[in-house]
């Protein structure tokens, strides 16, 4: 930590004089010498190309008018056209200290315009003060850079550890459930892929696909709530059992909402969506609420679609895995609830790559 801001506290303390009279240039070095490192150029072609060649190293540019091949001016205009005038300062140092000279100059971004023959204390001050200045900002725009970055890096590792405590959790239900947790991973990746690949995420960003991918693991939270008995019975449920494992979905939207950490997230608008309304079905008979059509959030959708295929394709406790081909007829056939043409259209076109991540 102490070596990167003492990066971020190095200046650069390299001025350049561009002057074609070597009398001035050597006032100039005479002046500045003891704060900064010289370089020195005899024209503004040189000036020009030694500022280009490195302008990081430099902390100021001393900049005469009046030169052969290019004068202080057209070096002025090259350094403004390349924004270079906002990140090093620039002095004219000239005794062509005219209106039109100064006009254009501060137009194109000098800090100051001094008048030949320099008074060695005022030009000292003027130019130091600037340097400074300059220094002062950088030094600034630094911290401000590393802080931003350690806020990102910790911003980072909080995500982290909140993505895996809710993996943790999820997985914890599914091991309750006699599940390996694989299931609630390839949730997460099914319903990444189908929003990233397909038709089915259309206006969706890259931060709203991680979220909606993130809620998805917590689709089953509320299983926590059902008892044993019911939630590991091998053969089929009576309908009074069935009633109570239907209450899953609500109470696991109650639970999220029981997570303060968790309603900061912006995953948790989708978790509490898709934990209520995964077993919803596109023709009005799926549970809690009978929801019909497109008022089933298309979140919810592909997540209630990923988990019927990998339940079918999955070894339960109540059954053995389907095949691929098999699930995908059970579904088209609609022996596992009514599903969204688009989404199933969809879903057929990308499943060749989805049944790729069972092989990871």
């Amino acid at each position: 930590m102490e070596n990167r801001k003492d990066e971020a506290r190095a200046l650069p303390r390299t001025m350049l004089i561009v002057d074609d009279d070597i009398i001035n240039r050597s006032i100039l070095e005479n002046i500045f010498s003891r704060y900064y490192r010289i370089e020195e150029a005899e024209d503004g072609s040189e000036g020009l190309e030694k500022i280009l060649s490195n302008p990081d190293r430099l902390c100021a540019v001393l900049l005469d008018v009046v030169m052969p091949r290019m004068d202080g001016i057209q070096v002025l205009r090259r350094l403004h056209e390349t924004g270079l005038t906002d990140r090093v300062p620039v002095f004219l140092i000239t005794a062509e200290a005219s209106d039109s000279v100064m006009r254009e100059g501060y137009q194109l971004g000098v800090m100051d315009v001094i008048g030949k023959p320099v008074i060695p204390y005022v030009v000292l001050r003027r130019v130091q003060s600037v340097v400074e200045l300059f220094g002062a900002r950088e030094r600034l725009s630094n911290v401000v850079e590393l802080q931003q970055s350690e806020i990102l890096e910790k911003a980072r590792r909080i995500v982290e550890l909140n993505q895996g405590m809710i993996e943790a959790l999820a997985a914890a239900i599914e091991f309750r459930n006699g599940e390996s947790g694989e299931h609630v991973r390839r949730i997460h990746d099914i319903t990444g892929y189908m929003l990233k690949n397909t038709e089915m995420g259309e206006g969706f960003g890259p931060d709203d696909v991680d979220n909606i991918a993130l809620a998805a693991i917590m689709h089953d939270v509320g299983k926590i709530a059902i008892p044993d008995a019911i939630l590991n019975k091998p053969g089929k449920l009576t309908a009074e059992e069935f009633e109570i494992m239907k209450t899953h979905t609500v109470q696991g939207e109650r639970l999220l909402g029981t997570i303060p950490q968790l309603r900061e997230s912006e995953a948790y608008f989708y978790a509490c969506d898709i934990a209520r309304h995964h077993h919803e079905r596109w023709d009005g008979r799926g549970y809690p609420d009978g929801l019909k059509g497109d008022e089933i959030p298309v979140w919810s959708q592909i997540v209630s679609l990923a988990d019927v295929y990998d339940a079918l394709t999955s070894k339960r406790v109540y059954k053995n895995a389907f095949s691929p081909q098999r699930a995908l007829e059970m579904i088209q056939n609609g022996e596992c609830g009514v599903f969204n043409p688009r989404l199933l259209d969809s879903f057929m076109k990308a499943e060749p790559e989805i049944r790729k991540l069972y092989e990871k």
